[in-house]
């Protein structure tokens, strides 16, 4: 079990930044003649949310990557004992790879709506429809489930330090679009707002 999980971690967030990301980003880049990432480069508020995103995704994958080349180093595999049980194991095996085709059809149900960040120089459509008519957020709340996934497999303080990060973020970053699409949509959005929860 444990060798799978050296393999599958560092393939597992592979293959979600390559289709989750670069994938769905490329695709509606060409559909929209823009590049889809939008998150601001400047010193604000937001800018620094965006940079904090990218830079915990960077660790994020470094640290999948020492696990599987240093498996018996003590620093990484600092776990929660009570943790350590092949059940929670399999669990989170099976929560990241549906949270990757959770996102994945999020991302296909956003067709060119799809944004990193919020892009305050078009107006988007409100997709309400498929997922959206469950979670107003799919897409963050797939991220974070593969984050749960991910410490339920390896339960350590280094996995739990990056759930705990990622949400603060994704927390902060859903408010700050909330309050854009207010602005965009007005009623309409209110009207949504109350009928869909903000992840389930």
């Amino acid at each position: 079990m444990t060798d799978f999980i050296r393999v599958f971690m560092p393939l597992f967030f592979i293959v979600f930044f390559l289709t989750a990301f670069f994938g769905t980003s490329f695709i509606v880049s060409k559909r929209i003649g823009k590049n889809p990432n939008v998150l601001p480069k400047d010193d604000s508020a937001y800018g620094l949310i965006g940079r904090y995103f990218k830079l915990t995704l960077i660790f994020l994958f470094i640290y999948t990557l020492l696990l599987f080349f240093f498996p018996s180093t003590s620093t990484l595999k600092s776990s929660i004992n009570f943790l350590e049980n092949n059940l929670f194991k399999y669990v989170g095996i099976i929560l990241m790879l549906f949270s990757l085709a959770w996102v994945l059809i999020a991302q296909f149900q956003m067709k060119n709506s799809w944004r990193i960040g919020i892009d305050e120089d078009h107006k988007t459509d409100l997709i309400t429809n498929g997922l959206f008519n469950y979670s107003r957020n799919p897409v963050f709340l797939g991220m974070l489930l593969s984050l749960i996934g991910m410490f339920l497999t390896v339960p350590t303080f280094i996995s739990l330090s990056f759930l705990i990060v990622a949400n603060i973020l994704i927390q902060t970053q859903i408010r700050l679009e909330e309050e854009f699409l207010l602005k965009q949509h007005d009623k309409v959005y209110l009207q949504y707002k109350a009928k869909v929860r903000r992840f389930l």
